[in-house]
């Protein structure tokens, strides 16, 4: 008789590891390949941060996703977002990587990205309420 309950940690686990086993198998992917590798980089104004990047390479580090980007609002304007993104996708792009993807709310920065030549492929109305989460991607 079968039953649903919480999961632990290591059943959580369990779960992940059996899901990135099978995208390996479909794609070809090695066990003993790393298939995630991060860009993480912070922007610092006299030791204090006031922006950074985080972003993941995954399916043979073939596809970067950027996770977070943020720059202080007192210092937006400046280029540092652009800066990031670029020092990111330029990194990728040197590893061989030719797609980017992200998703950002309407009240973020969809337009920023907008102009840094990402394109919408998809909107989800109403999350949360009232409110768009926009998926962009780009060529690199």
């Amino acid at each position: 008789m079968w039953k649903i309950t919480e999961s632990s940690p290591e059943e959580k686990n369990a779960i992940l590891d059996k899901l990135v086993n099978f995208n390996r198998q479909v794609l070809g992917i090695s066990a003993d390949r790393t298939s995630n590798a991060s860009l993480d980089y912070v922007v610092k104004l006299d030791d204090k941060i006031i922006g950074g990047i985080n972003a993941s390479l995954y399916f043979k580090q073939s596809i970067l996703y950027i996770n977070h980007l943020f720059v202080e609002e007192n210092h937006r304007g400046h280029h540092f977002g652009r800066t990031l993104l670029n020092k990111v996708e330029n990194e990728a792009k040197a590893l061989g990587v030719e797609l980017a993807h992200l998703d950002t709310y309407d009240w973020q920065a969809k337009d920023f990205y907008l102009k840094q030549g990402y394109e919408i492929f998809g909107v989800f109305e109403d999350c949360p309420k009232g409110h768009k989460r926009y998926y962009l991607k780009k060529s690199i």
